[in-house]
Protein backbone atom coordinates (compact mmCIF):
# COMPACT_ATOMS: atom_id res chain seq x y z
CA UNK A 1 0.00 0.00 0.00
CA UNK A 2 1.42 3.37 -1.00
CA UNK A 3 0.15 6.94 -1.23
CA UNK A 4 0.93 10.03 -3.27
CA UNK A 5 0.68 13.55 -1.84
CA UNK A 6 -0.29 15.55 -4.93
CA UNK A 7 0.15 18.98 -3.30
CA UNK A 8 2.59 19.95 -0.54
CA UNK A 9 4.72 23.06 0.05
CA UNK A 10 7.42 21.24 1.99
CA UNK A 11 10.04 23.72 0.82
CA UNK A 12 8.32 26.24 3.14
CA UNK A 13 10.51 27.75 5.87
CA UNK A 14 8.45 25.88 8.47
CA UNK A 15 10.31 22.71 7.37
CA UNK A 16 13.86 24.11 7.40
CA UNK A 17 14.86 22.59 10.72
CA UNK A 18 13.56 19.04 10.28
CA UNK A 19 13.02 18.27 6.61
CA UNK A 20 15.01 15.01 6.85
CA UNK A 21 12.71 13.79 9.62
CA UNK A 22 9.66 14.90 7.60
CA UNK A 23 10.79 12.82 4.63
CA UNK A 24 11.52 9.84 6.89
CA UNK A 25 8.03 10.04 8.40
CA UNK A 26 6.59 10.14 4.88
CA UNK A 27 8.30 6.90 3.96
CA UNK A 28 7.22 5.30 7.24
CA UNK A 29 3.63 6.27 6.37
CA UNK A 30 4.00 4.80 2.85
CA UNK A 31 3.79 8.23 1.20
CA UNK A 32 6.21 7.59 -1.64
CA UNK A 33 5.88 10.72 -3.79
CA UNK A 34 5.30 14.39 -2.97
CA UNK A 35 4.36 16.88 -5.69
CA UNK A 36 5.43 20.42 -4.87
CA UNK A 37 3.53 23.39 -6.38
CA UNK A 38 5.44 26.63 -6.89
CA UNK A 39 4.28 30.02 -5.52
CA UNK A 40 6.36 32.70 -7.31
CA UNK A 41 10.00 33.60 -8.00
CA UNK A 42 10.83 33.56 -4.28
CA UNK A 43 9.99 29.86 -3.85
CA UNK A 44 11.76 28.39 -6.90
CA UNK A 45 15.23 27.94 -5.42
CA UNK A 46 14.02 26.24 -2.25
CA UNK A 47 11.68 23.95 -4.20
CA UNK A 48 14.33 22.88 -6.69
CA UNK A 49 16.90 22.38 -3.92
CA UNK A 50 14.51 19.99 -2.17
CA UNK A 51 13.87 18.09 -5.39
CA UNK A 52 17.65 17.82 -5.86
CA UNK A 53 18.13 16.50 -2.31
CA UNK A 54 15.26 14.00 -2.47
CA UNK A 55 14.79 13.12 -6.16
CA UNK A 56 13.01 9.84 -5.40
CA UNK A 57 10.31 11.56 -3.32
CA UNK A 58 10.00 15.23 -4.31
CA UNK A 59 8.72 16.44 -7.68
CA UNK A 60 8.54 20.11 -8.67
CA UNK A 61 5.84 22.04 -10.52
CA UNK A 62 6.14 25.52 -12.01
CA UNK A 63 3.56 28.30 -11.89
CA UNK A 64 2.45 31.59 -10.35
CA UNK A 65 0.06 31.38 -7.40
CA UNK A 66 -2.91 33.79 -7.65
CA UNK A 67 -1.98 35.29 -4.30
CA UNK A 68 1.25 36.49 -5.90
CA UNK A 69 -0.48 38.13 -8.88
CA UNK A 70 0.09 41.88 -8.51
CA UNK A 71 0.62 44.81 -10.89
CA UNK A 72 3.88 43.32 -12.15
CA UNK A 73 2.51 39.84 -12.75
CA UNK A 74 3.76 39.82 -16.34
CA UNK A 75 7.33 39.82 -15.01
CA UNK A 76 6.54 36.81 -12.83
CA UNK A 77 4.92 35.01 -15.77
CA UNK A 78 8.00 35.66 -17.88
CA UNK A 79 10.05 33.78 -15.27
CA UNK A 80 7.51 30.92 -15.22
CA UNK A 81 7.69 30.67 -19.00
CA UNK A 82 11.49 30.77 -18.89
CA UNK A 83 11.65 27.95 -16.35
CA UNK A 84 9.21 25.80 -18.30
CA UNK A 85 11.52 26.13 -21.31
CA UNK A 86 14.63 25.16 -19.31
CA UNK A 87 13.69 21.80 -17.82
CA UNK A 88 10.89 19.36 -17.10
CA UNK A 89 8.20 19.95 -14.48
CA UNK A 90 5.32 17.72 -13.42
CA UNK A 91 2.65 20.39 -13.95
CA UNK A 92 1.91 24.07 -14.31
CA UNK A 93 0.95 25.05 -10.80
CA UNK A 94 -0.08 26.35 -8.45
CA UNK A 95 -2.25 28.62 -10.58
CA UNK A 96 -5.85 29.79 -10.37
CA UNK A 97 -7.98 32.39 -8.62
CA UNK A 98 -8.23 33.56 -5.00
CA UNK A 99 -10.95 36.04 -4.02
CA UNK A 100 -10.74 35.39 -0.27
CA UNK A 101 -8.33 38.08 0.93
CA UNK A 102 -8.48 40.70 -1.79
CA UNK A 103 -10.11 41.18 -5.19
CA UNK A 104 -8.00 44.18 -6.22
CA UNK A 105 -6.23 42.12 -8.88
CA UNK A 106 -9.16 39.92 -9.85
CA UNK A 107 -8.84 40.78 -13.55
CA UNK A 108 -5.08 40.20 -13.48
CA UNK A 109 -5.59 36.85 -11.77
CA UNK A 110 -7.96 35.76 -14.52
CA UNK A 111 -5.52 36.90 -17.21
CA UNK A 112 -2.62 35.12 -15.49
CA UNK A 113 -4.71 31.94 -15.30
CA UNK A 114 -5.50 32.00 -19.01
CA UNK A 115 -1.87 32.64 -19.91
CA UNK A 116 -0.66 29.78 -17.73
CA UNK A 117 -3.24 27.41 -19.19
CA UNK A 118 -1.70 28.30 -22.55
CA UNK A 119 1.75 27.42 -21.13
CA UNK A 120 0.37 24.04 -20.03
CA UNK A 121 -0.97 23.33 -23.49
CA UNK A 122 2.32 24.34 -25.07
CA UNK A 123 4.29 21.97 -22.84
CA UNK A 124 1.63 19.23 -22.69
CA UNK A 125 1.35 19.47 -18.89
CA UNK A 126 -1.55 19.25 -16.44
CA UNK A 127 -2.52 22.29 -14.38
CA UNK A 128 -2.96 22.53 -10.61
CA UNK A 129 -5.77 24.93 -9.71
CA UNK A 130 -6.26 27.06 -6.60
CA UNK A 131 -9.92 28.10 -6.31
CA UNK A 132 -10.46 29.81 -2.96
CA UNK A 133 -13.84 31.59 -3.01
CA UNK A 134 -13.63 31.45 -6.81
CA UNK A 135 -14.66 27.99 -7.95
CA UNK A 136 -17.41 29.18 -10.31
CA UNK A 137 -15.11 31.59 -12.16
CA UNK A 138 -12.35 28.98 -12.27
CA UNK A 139 -14.70 26.40 -13.77
CA UNK A 140 -15.88 28.96 -16.34
CA UNK A 141 -12.33 29.78 -17.45
CA UNK A 142 -11.40 26.10 -17.60
CA UNK A 143 -14.51 25.44 -19.70
CA UNK A 144 -13.50 28.05 -22.24
CA UNK A 145 -9.93 26.72 -22.35
CA UNK A 146 -10.64 23.05 -21.71
CA UNK A 147 -9.55 21.52 -24.99
CA UNK A 148 -6.27 19.60 -24.70
CA UNK A 149 -5.72 20.34 -21.01
CA UNK A 150 -6.34 18.41 -17.81
CA UNK A 151 -5.41 18.94 -14.18
CA UNK A 152 -6.67 19.00 -10.63
CA UNK A 153 -8.89 21.33 -8.61
CA UNK A 154 -6.68 21.44 -5.52
CA UNK A 155 -8.31 21.55 -2.06
CA UNK A 156 -11.74 20.71 -3.43
CA UNK A 157 -14.49 21.63 -0.96
CA UNK A 158 -17.36 22.34 -3.35
CA UNK A 159 -20.70 20.74 -4.02
CA UNK A 160 -21.58 17.47 -5.72
CA UNK A 161 -22.82 19.47 -8.73
CA UNK A 162 -19.51 21.37 -8.97
CA UNK A 163 -17.61 18.11 -8.68
CA UNK A 164 -19.60 16.67 -11.57
CA UNK A 165 -18.84 19.71 -13.75
CA UNK A 166 -15.16 19.39 -12.95
CA UNK A 167 -14.86 15.69 -13.67
CA UNK A 168 -16.88 16.04 -16.87
CA UNK A 169 -14.19 18.48 -18.01
CA UNK A 170 -11.60 15.76 -17.40
CA UNK A 171 -10.22 17.27 -14.20
CA UNK A 172 -9.41 15.62 -10.89
CA UNK A 173 -10.53 16.56 -7.37
CA UNK A 174 -7.85 17.04 -4.72
CA UNK A 175 -9.05 15.99 -1.27
CA UNK A 176 -7.10 17.11 1.78
CA UNK A 177 -7.41 17.98 5.44
CA UNK A 178 -10.72 19.81 4.97
CA UNK A 179 -12.26 16.41 4.32
CA UNK A 180 -11.66 15.54 7.97
CA UNK A 181 -13.15 18.74 9.42
CA UNK A 182 -16.38 18.11 11.30
CA UNK A 183 -18.29 21.14 10.00
CA UNK A 184 -16.88 21.34 6.46
CA UNK A 185 -19.80 19.42 4.97
CA UNK A 186 -17.58 17.09 2.95
CA UNK A 187 -19.26 14.07 4.51
CA UNK A 188 -22.26 14.92 2.31
CA UNK A 189 -20.11 15.29 -0.83
CA UNK A 190 -17.34 12.69 -0.79
CA UNK A 191 -19.67 9.63 -0.97
CA UNK A 192 -20.97 10.93 -4.31
CA UNK A 193 -17.65 11.68 -5.99
CA UNK A 194 -16.50 9.68 -9.00
CA UNK A 195 -13.67 7.65 -7.47
CA UNK A 196 -11.64 7.59 -10.69
CA UNK A 197 -11.20 11.37 -10.41
CA UNK A 198 -10.07 11.72 -6.78
CA UNK A 199 -6.50 12.34 -5.60
CA UNK A 200 -5.13 13.00 -2.12
CA UNK A 201 -3.12 15.99 -0.91
CA UNK A 202 -2.06 17.71 2.29
CA UNK A 203 -1.31 21.30 1.17
CA UNK A 204 1.43 21.17 3.83
CA UNK A 205 2.09 23.10 5.99
CA UNK A 206 -1.56 24.25 5.86
CA UNK A 207 -4.99 22.65 6.45
CA UNK A 208 -3.81 19.97 8.84
CA UNK A 209 -6.25 17.05 9.18
CA UNK A 210 -7.93 15.96 12.38
CA UNK A 211 -6.63 14.99 14.97
CA UNK A 212 -3.62 17.29 14.38
CA UNK A 213 -5.62 20.35 13.34
CA UNK A 214 -3.91 23.56 14.46
CA UNK A 215 -0.44 22.06 14.12
CA UNK A 216 1.88 22.13 11.11
CA UNK A 217 0.72 19.82 8.36
CA UNK A 218 3.05 17.35 6.64
CA UNK A 219 2.76 14.63 3.95
CA UNK A 220 2.90 11.78 6.47
CA UNK A 221 -0.68 12.72 7.40
CA UNK A 222 -2.00 11.54 4.03
CA UNK A 223 -3.18 8.21 5.57
CA UNK A 224 -5.47 10.18 7.93
CA UNK A 225 -7.15 11.79 4.93
CA UNK A 226 -7.31 8.44 3.17
CA UNK A 227 -8.99 6.84 6.18
CA UNK A 228 -11.65 9.57 6.24
CA UNK A 229 -12.33 9.03 2.54
CA UNK A 230 -12.38 5.26 3.10
CA UNK A 231 -14.97 5.62 5.86
CA UNK A 232 -17.20 7.75 3.63
CA UNK A 233 -16.79 5.42 0.65
CA UNK A 234 -17.33 2.41 2.93
CA UNK A 235 -14.15 0.69 1.77
CA UNK A 236 -10.81 0.03 3.48
CA UNK A 237 -7.92 2.48 3.28
CA UNK A 238 -5.93 0.10 1.08
CA UNK A 239 -8.57 0.53 -1.63
CA UNK A 240 -8.37 4.32 -1.30
CA UNK A 241 -4.58 4.09 -1.54
CA UNK A 242 -4.81 1.94 -4.67
CA UNK A 243 -7.42 4.10 -6.41
CA UNK A 244 -5.96 7.51 -5.59
CA UNK A 245 -2.39 6.44 -6.39
CA UNK A 246 -3.54 5.12 -9.74
CA UNK A 247 -5.42 8.38 -10.36
CA UNK A 248 -2.41 10.53 -9.43
CA UNK A 249 -0.15 8.54 -11.71
CA UNK A 250 -2.61 9.03 -14.55
CA UNK A 251 -2.89 12.76 -13.81
CA UNK A 252 0.86 13.34 -13.94
CA UNK A 253 1.75 10.83 -16.66
CA UNK A 254 2.18 13.54 -19.30
CA UNK A 255 5.65 14.80 -20.10
CA UNK A 256 6.65 18.00 -21.89
CA UNK A 257 6.39 17.74 -25.65
CA UNK A 258 10.05 18.66 -26.08
CA UNK A 259 11.36 15.92 -23.80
Amino acid sequence: MSFIDTHAHIYDEQFEEDIQEVIERCLEADVTTIYMPNIDHTSVDGMLELEHRYPAQCVAMMGLHPGSVKKDFERELYLVEEWLGKRSFAAVGEIGLDYYWDTTYKGQQQEALRIQIAFAKQHNLPIVLHTRDSIEDTIAIVEEQAEAVTGVFHCFSGTVEEAQKITQLGFYLGLGGVSTFKNAGMDKVIPHLDRQWVVLETDSPYLTPVPHRGQRNEPSYIPLIAQRVADLWEVDSAEVARQTTENAQRLFERTPADD
